[in-house]
């Protein structure tokens, strides 16, 4: 029978089909498209006619999409419904992949032709998105290799090759570590603090796992309710011990080899390719632009976060002594702390907000500001295959009743899935021959399940987390471009998260909560006044919480922005780079870095300052939404046809102009956080 991967899909809107697919299917059929993508690429070598943009650059473009297709299934999988048989394929996959690329990138004949295209550009009458498409595809090339010397090309296949699989080596270990632990506790007494809601969940997952009593997991919302309530002191240091040690526990998931192992494998593929450092490599093609232009920015940030951040962890310290006579704050105490302190200041608790987030209705919410501001409707259907019960499927039509794209939610936690969240894309957006072909996306969270007596209640950090990876499935959903290379959210990564950030705004909005914060049990929309502290309280602890950014963002360039071949101990590397920014004692069980899987598995190495980079950008462009109105047709419009609609087919800089008229100011950024006075 022939293998349904490697034919067009024969389901609606041609999305994926789920449950036809065995897991025996992926590895023959990868196979099969590489070889029919390598006679694509043939044919675009062998042609006589001398090469120009469309049977070169265009040719190439629109090669090999079927195996684009199963790649993008197969790996969402791996990241959302993934299993032993999957983890087992995927180190068979990747290394595949890896020497395809390659084969596509050193390819001599083909890379003479693209160059061609590339000095011959002058001449040709190319529009912007033509020109974008032709600067990317021969910077591809130059920046992968296809300068070097024959030898050098085979050093550089190998690398390529071993870093496939270190980074799913590492992904693995660390939901390995992350599944592996469980806290099981059978006296109620020992779990005094924590929330009904909590203990409910904690209580569905002991019988899920046979077991009388409660049992936590290292999974969000398991741990972030124990971490923040638990008044057991030592219950919360374990917890936070686990989860700080994952993968750094000498056993066979211990990743602090494998950090060495990719770090220098990157550092000598920069070299390879002629580049100082890994940072100065990915950064040629980020708003940034250098490791220096990254660092100064950093800097500037610490110096204005640091102070606050100073004044926070003591007015903290001095509340924990005051209310438990705590004479030295831990990090297993941060949590529970911040939220008492909240409470006490706001008289704020995320629990009593909870029950006016209902999960059904915050999607519903998103769904209808994202009507108001761009016209779009969501229609569940349940003609669309699914790969996981849980998952839900909408068609998101445009004002006019048109198909804008496919949009999968699936938002609970289980074992087969990694923590977080993300969104992603299940087929690009593209047009061709008159066809604009629409975009399936998908986000993926892992929100506390409903319980037997409770729907899915989201805490307000939920909420965000919600908003923020709508804000990246609009930036798929709304693309418009020709080229899928230049789709959606295919930008430059510092640029990327613009979308996301700026939607979360409106979950601070009196105008876009009365639509969707109302009491699961009396539909009463929530009160002002806790509207009112929300606001309020947005800027609590910011200093703090820019601190922890900031130090995520130094590790990161620590460990990509010099040459990080005399590091010898990973976990002394790390310490010397939180001296600057620590606040909390050291704990020596605990690393970051064997579990930052951002850095080491998905796809942000360098890249970690972009979250603050494109807080900048958010908090300039909502003072924008501000100005007119927070559901401004005029401006949701600008922001649409400027941003969202054209992916990577202008400077992300020229793009941000042309929705605001200017460049980005940080001063929005810090008055947002309280760092500096509101004008």
């Amino acid at each position: 029978m022939a293998n349904l991967l490697t034919h067009t899909f024969n389901t609606p809107y041609q999305t994926a089909p789920f449950s036809s697919i065995k897991n025996e299917d992926f590895l023959p059929a990868i196979k099969e498209e590489i070889k029919k993508t390598k006679e694509e690429i043939d044919a675009i070598t062998a042609d006589k006619n001398a090469p120009d943009f469309q049977n070169t650059i265009e040719a190439l473009e629109f090669s090999g999409a079927q195996l684009d297709r199963i790649t993008s299934i197969f790996f969402n999988l791996n990241s959302a419904e993934t299993n032993d048989e999957i983890q087992k394929l995927a180190q068979e996959i990747s290394p595949l992949l890896s020497e395809f690329g390659n084969d596509i990138r050193l390819n001599e004949a083909l890379f003479k032709r693209v160059k061609s295209v590339w000095d011959n550009r002058e001449n040709l009458s190319l529009n912007k998105e033509q020109k974008m498409l032709l600067e990317k595809n021969y910077k591809s090339f130059s920046r992968n290799g296809a300068n070097l010397p024959e030898d050098k090309k085979e050093i550089l296949r190998d690398i390529d090759k071993k870093l496939s699989q270190l980074s799913l080596k590492f992904g693995e270990n660390v939901l390995a570590e992350t599944n592996a632990f469980e806290l099981h506790i059978t006296d109620k007494e020992e779990l005094k603090g924590l929330p009904e809601s909590a203990l409910e969940a904690a209580a569905d997952e002991a019988k899920s796992r046979e077991k009388e009593g409660w049992v936590f997991t290292l999974n969000y919302p398991s741990y972030i309710p124990l971490m923040t309530y638990a008044e057991n002191r030592e219950l919360r240091k374990k917890m936070s011990l686990a989860f700080g040690s994952r993968a750094f526990q000498g056993n066979e998931h211990d990743n602090r080899e494998h950090v060495k192992q990719i770090v220098r494998l990157r550092q000598q593929r920069a070299e390879l390719l002629g580049y100082k450092t890994h940072a100065h490599f990915i950064l040629e093609e980020r708003m940034a632009k250098t490791p220096e232009k990254v660092n100064s920015f950093l800097e500037e940030l610490l110096e204005k976060a640091k102070p606050a951040a100073e004044r926070e962890f003591k007015q903290l310290e001095s509340f924990a002594k005051e209310e438990n006579n705590l004479d030295k704050l831990q990090k297993w105490d941060s949590a529970f702390y911040t939220e008492k302190l909240k409470q006490k200041l706001f008289n704020l608790d995320d629990e009593k907000l909870k029950p006016y987030f209902k999960l059904e209705n915050v999607i519903g919410g998103v769904f209808t500001i994202a009507e108001r501001l761009y016209g779009l409707q969501f229609e569940e259907t349940q003609e669309i295959d699914k790969y996981h019960k849980d998952v839900k499927t909408y068609k998101v039509l445009d004002e006019n009743g048109e198909l804008t794209a496919i949009f999968y939610a699936d938002f609970h936690p289980r074992p087969g899935k990694r923590n977080g969240a993300w969104m992603t894309v299940y087929k690009s957006q593209w047009q061709r021959n008159g066809d604009n072909s629409r975009p399936h996306i998908s986000i993926v969270c892992n929100f506390t399940k409903p319980t037997g007596s409770k729907p899915s209640l989201l805490t307000f950090n939920e909420v965000t987390t919600l908003f923020h990876e709508f804000g990246h499935a609009l930036h798929g959903m709304l693309a418009n471009t020709t080229y899928p290379s230049l789709s959606g959210t295919s930008v430059y990564w510092d640029f990327v998260e613009l979308p996301s950030q700026v939607l979360e705004n409106w979950c601070y909005e009196k105008e876009a909560l009365e639509i969707f914060a109302r009491h699961y049990e009396t539909n009463e929309v929530i009160p002002m006044e806790y509207v009112e502290k929300i606001k309020e309280s947005a800027t609590f602890m910011e200093g703090m919480q820019t601190l922890r950014q900031l130090s995520f963002g130094m590790l990161d360039m620590s460990w990509h922005g010099i040459d990080p071949s005399n590091i010898e101990d990973v976990k002394t590397h790390e310490n010397k780079v939180f001296e600057i920014t620590s606040l909390y004692p050291e704990t020596p069980e605990t690393c970051m870095s064997t579990a930052f899987s951002h850095i080491f598995q998905g796809g942000y190495s360098a890249g970690y300052y972009s979250y603050k980079w494109a807080e900048v950008l958010d908090a300039d462009a909502f003072e924008f939404f501000k100005e007119k109105g927070i559901f401004s047709k005029e401006v949701a419009r600008k922001f649409k046809d400027n941003v969202l609609s054209q992916g990577g087919t202008d400077n992300p800089m020229e793009l941000y102009k042309r929705f605001r008229g200017k460049e980005p100011q940080p001063d929005a950024l810090l008055r947002r956080a309280g760092l500096i006075e509101k004008k």
